[in-house]
């Protein structure tokens, strides 16, 4: 039997292909591609590969990658709001982008900032940049996230969207060996739909979801 989709639950998953001797499979019900679990790396071989990453705050390209999420997140956002960086890595660059913006930010890891202190407060926006492709309980993670968002909320996600199948056995994004998950745009649609949320994307591989704010209520009128 095959495994079920690691985000919407659904066993409707089929084989896609096989590739550097990984076997990686297809959610007919979400468009989610993923590694098949038992091939996953160990957590210290994940760490060890993150540790090779070399990403400097200062870093202009970084910072211009990064901006591809940071300037419409900011276009939207109320001043002073604050925020959380889901997943920032050792040199939180994006937290330092948008508190130059005048916004209030904190920062979490599991590898970096385990504080998971930060994980009990909520905030007016959420960033989860190249973090999403590494979610091995994905539909737990976004729940987490979902419910650390205040009422008119952004998630703001970037991970590269998988588009062409023929390509997929030599896309780089696949081969980084700690990237198991991978979502198309449908995939978010299908996520936005299951929160009732609203989902824009603005820029290449980039997703705002969007909570939706409570309604005004006014009185009734006097009869």
């Amino acid at each position: 039997m095959l495994p079920a989709c690691p985000l919407c639950r659904s066993a409707d998953t089929r084989s896609l292909l096989q590739a550097d001797g990984r076997d990686y499979l297809r959610c007919d019900g979400c468009q989610l591609t993923f590694l098949d679990p038992s091939q996953r790396l160990d957590p210290a071989a994940e760490r060890a590969f993150y540790d090779t990453h070399c990403n400097e705050p200062d870093d202009p390209g970084y910072r211009r990658f990064l901006a591809r999420l940071a300037d419409p997140l900011m276009a939207r956002l109320a001043p002073a709001s604050e925020g959380l960086d889901y997943g920032c890595g050792p040199g939180p660059a994006l937290a330092a982008m948008l508190e130059e913006g005048g916004h209030r930010v904190a920062c979490y890891d599991p590898y970096y900032r385990p504080d998971t202190g930060v994980l009990t407060r909520s905030y007016d926006f959420v960033t989860c940049t190249e973090v999403a492709e590494h979610f091995r309980d994905p539909a737990g993670e976004f729940a987490r996230l979902a419910a650390l968002l205040r009422p008119g909320g952004w998630l703001a996600l970037m991970t590269c969207f998988q588009t062409d199948d023929t390509r997929f056995a030599h896309w780089h994004y696949r081969r980084d060996p700690t990237h198991v998950v991978f979502y198309r745009e449908e995939t978010f649609a299908w996520l936005a739909a299951q929160l009732g949320w609203t989902l824009e994307v603005p820029a290449k591989d980039v997703a705002l979801l969007r909570r939706p704010a409570p309604s005004a209520h006014r009185p009734a009128a006097c009869q």
